[in-house]
């Protein structure tokens, strides 16, 4: 197992992984319990994409999760689950002993609905323990998990059950978020019409609402587990088999379903885990994404289990009932480490200090951040207020692809520096390149950033169509691993992450596919075309403005309504336009590209840096959209 405790220990490990990358990552994967020891550490690269990790190697990630904890740590807790409303449902803890039986319980009732290995199981859940529980008995039992997260539409779930070709469905009848009521069942219902996969459903009661019951096809969690044994022995699977299946949004519209093997992703998720947050046994760590997202996955679902870590698990909002309400569960479970959102952190910054005033914070120990680069007036409002500098940061960059956290900061070991993510880990290959793929040495410099070697957690393909995998992530930069993202890399060698440079947006630390959003605008019948650019949001980080051409004479109010109301159906409510601004043309080259380049400045009101307009096919649009532009 490598633990890096100093400076010293991350020179060690990485001058290791740079001389001997096998070795250095036959130590990591020497700590976990094998049915079978791998053959071969490595093989394959970013030319022929035949990627593989620990080659033959047996092994159930559940066991590793649970099971090798028993012995010792049974009567550890593995959750504090902190409920929604506290009036309406109580918080409750599980031991690690209490998870495993719950764990095992369901994958008894998955054999016994005839759910196999290999066969894909959607979850569309509120982030109850009876998600995670479901997560790992999927793994157990060596079912595929795709998590689709609670706040998609039901046109996009029908999407994601048909690309997977999913036969399985677990739900809730609801879940709160704040004073809301989410409809969970509902959402599912109306996804099944619109995709004829799926043929049972399994519905845990969670709020106790009425649902639609459809006799054969739905069963009740409760029911199903009834009666079922509390052990269960789990299905050897081989190194590169399917974990799990994640969407992500993709500059071509259509998301893509990223592919996670088993071994390689667990050694990732554990060895990241314990190295980013130095995290030690008695630690209460806190992860406030949802499972629905790769964050929940790898820092919620697996990277703290793997480690035997206590974890807290938080059902609802920051802001309910009001906005102390993280900063009073942080004081409840004397939580150590806190990993967070920069949207959350910028939205409670807002709200002003009298909520994180009344709660003493003591705990906390490392901060971290998650989802999009942090901006230096939140990373400092975080350490000051929150930490009271005191505690370490560690801003955390990473993706769905990668699995795990590649560049960060370690906490209390790395020097920080804000809105820098600092050094890889070691064993991970960063660099900068120009337009030409040709790598930049120089400091100070802006390039795009690649991998130039393999590691465990890369997602191996997109699911159903590898061709797409290697147009996506490695046609860019022949040989090497393209992020989509621009970084810049100072005279330390610290990196800053500096926004995509693709057509992904990243709003509130969801990625946005601008061609998924302008497909859905561009069915409207009254619009004929739609350009969708992000711009800065003082919460968000990033929001979206939609650029429209009508078709015809329509109220703009009637189009505003129609185009929110067509977004939040067909994708989710959290990829709506902040703006909609109407206009007759676009500007665009004399091929037909539109020049998004020139539609972001004018939102950010850069009006005499636009450059060289002469050679657009209409040059005059312009101005048009720089005075629609003012006028919002």
């Amino acid at each position: 197992m490598i633990r890096i405790k100093n400076w010293q220990d991350y020179e060690k490990y990485k001058n290791l992984a740079e001389e001997d990358r096998e070795k250095f990552w036959q130590i990591e994967a020497d700590s976990f319990q094998w049915k079978k020891k791998y053959d071969k550490v490595t093989s394959g690269d970013f030319n022929d994409l035949d990627i593989k990790w620990f080659t033959n190697g047996k092994l159930n990630i559940t066991e590793n999760c649970l099971d090798r904890h028993l012995a010792e740590n049974g009567n550890k807790t593995a959750i504090h689950f902190e409920p929604n409303d506290i009036s309406k449902k109580e918080s409750y803890s599980l031991t690690y002993k209490e998870l495993h039986q719950k764990v095992c319980q369901f994958s008894n009732a998955l054999d016994s609905l005839g759910i196999q290995k290999g066969d894909r199981v959607c979850l569309y859940m509120s982030l109850v323990p009876e998600l995670l529980i479901a997560v790992l008995a999927c793994a157990r039992v060596g079912a595929i998990h795709s998590v689709i997260f609670g706040g998609f539409s039901a046109l996009a779930i029908a999407d994601r059950i048909k690309d997977c070709n999913a036969k399985w469905m677990i739900t809730n009848d609801s879940g709160f978020r704040g004073a809301k009521e989410i409809t969970l069942k509902k959402t599912i219902d109306e996804a099944l019409t619109q995709c004829s996969n799926i043929e049972k459903v399994i519905v845990f009661k969670n709020t106790g609402s009425e649902v639609n019951w459809v006799e054969g096809r739905d069963f009740w969690w409760h029911d199903a587990v009834e009666g079922k044994a509390l052990t269960h022995e789990a299905v050897e699977m081989d190194s590169e088999d399917t974990l799990f299946i994640l969407y992500t949004s993709g500059s071509t519209g259509k998301p893509k379903g990223l592919v996670h093997t088993t071994a390689g992703y667990m050694v990732y998720a554990a060895y990241s885990f314990r190295n980013v947050f130095q995290y030690n046994p008695e630690d209460i760590f806190w992860c406030t994404a949802d499972i629905g997202w790769i964050t929940g996955h790898s820092y919620l679902s697996y990277g703290p289990l793997l480690n035997g870590a206590i974890q807290v698990m938080f059902e609802g909002v920051p802001n309910f009932p009001d906005a102390s309400r993280f900063w009073q569960i942080c004081d409840k479970y004397k939580v150590s480490h806190f990993y967070t959102a920069p949207t959350a952190i910028r939205a409670l910054k807002k709200l002003g200090n009298s909520f994180v005033e009344k709660c003493s914070l003591n705990s906390l120990k490392v901060l971290g951040s998650v989802g999009e680069p942090i901006d230096e007036e939140a990373w400092h409002w975080y350490n000051e207020t929150i930490g009271k500098k005191k505690c370490s940061i560690v801003d955390t960059w990473w993706q769905t692809e990668t699995g795990g956290i590649m560049i960060s900061p370690l906490a209390g070991i790395t020097k920080t520096k804000p809105a820098f993510a600092t050094y890889p880990l070691p064993g991970i290959f960063p660099q900068l390149v120009d337009k030409d793929g040709k790598e930049i040495t120089d400091s100070n410099t802006n390039g795009s950033l690649c991998m130039k070697k393999t590691w465990p957690s890369i997602a191996r393909t997109v699911y159903g169509n590898h061709d797409r995998y290697r147009e996506v992530y490695f046609s860019t930069f022949v040989g090497k691993y393209f992020t989509g993202d621009g970084s810049f890399r100072n005279e330390d060698g610290f990196y800053r992450i500096t926004g995509r440079v693709d057509d992904v947006v990243n709003v509130s630390g969801h990625r946005i596919g601008t061609a998924e959003v302008e497909s859905v605008i561009n069915n409207l019948s009254f619009v004929v075309e739609t350009a969708i650019i992000g711009f800065p949001h003082e919460i968000k980080g990033t929001c979206l403005a939609a650029f429209v051409i009508l078709n015809k004479e329509v109220e703009k109010e009637e189009v505003i309504n129609q185009i929110k109301k067509e977004v939040t159906e067909q994708i989710g409510s959290f990829a709506k336009p902040e703006k909609i601004i109407l206009v007759t043309d676009l500007p665009k080259t004399r091929s037909g590209k539109i020049m998004r380049r020139i539609l972001r400045k004018l939102l950010e009101g850069e009006y005499n840096s636009i450059g060289d307009t002469s050679t657009l096919l209409n040059p005059d649009i312009v101005e048009e959209i720089k005075q629609k532009v003012m006028q919002e």
